[in-house]
């Protein structure tokens, strides 16, 4: 059915499926939508309407890349934070309090509450002195987490891009 209403694709269907796969790599910056999600989705679409095997073959390869950030943000992040003491119970403290701070000051609110959620916890469980540098490597370690999914989104842009152009 789909495939009906976008086939053969237009300049205006790509344009528009470019649109949300940068509104997908915006949304891994700005946590407001599921970035890498939006960019598998919207390659979906226009493989779908396109329906050919390097429309099916850029689909498989923009979700590898997609799939592969998402697994490497959560192991090397999470490896460094392991090897440094840092328990996942301040990141869960950090993250529910980052939501909550999310719809207090809209999208500055998450960083802010993230921040100090995982500065209370650590506090709390090391003291002063040591909750500090704690929280910077968590701060570190989410920025590193980010600038991967980010890398992925824009590996996937770039494939899709490339695949969009072939096709000119």
């Amino acid at each position: 059915m789909l495939s009906g209403i976008l086939s053969p694709v237009s300049d205006a269907a790509t344009f528009l499926v470019g649109l949300a796969i940068l509104a997908g790599v915006v949304g891994v910056v700005v946590p407001v939508v599921p970035g890498g999600l939006l960019v598998v989705l919207a390659v979906l679409v226009w493989a779908v309407a396109e329906s050919s095997a390097t429309a099916w073959t850029t689909f498989a390869l923009v979700t590898g890349l997609i799939a592969a950030s998402q697994a490497v943000k959560f192991v090397l992040p999470g490896r460094r934070l392991r090897d440094a003491g840092v328990p996942f119970s301040s990141l869960l403290v950090g993250a529910v309090l980052g939501m909550v701070g999310f719809f207090v000051i809209p999208v500055v609110g998450l960083f802010l509450g993230f921040v100090v959620g995982v500065y209370g916890a650590e506090r709390r469980r090391l003291g002063p002195q040591a909750a500090w540098p704690s929280t910077k490597l968590a701060v570190r370690a989410v920025g590193l987490s980010i600038l991967i999914e980010l890398a992925g989104a824009l590996l996937a842009a770039a494939t899709w891009l490339a695949a969009v152009l072939a096709f000119e």
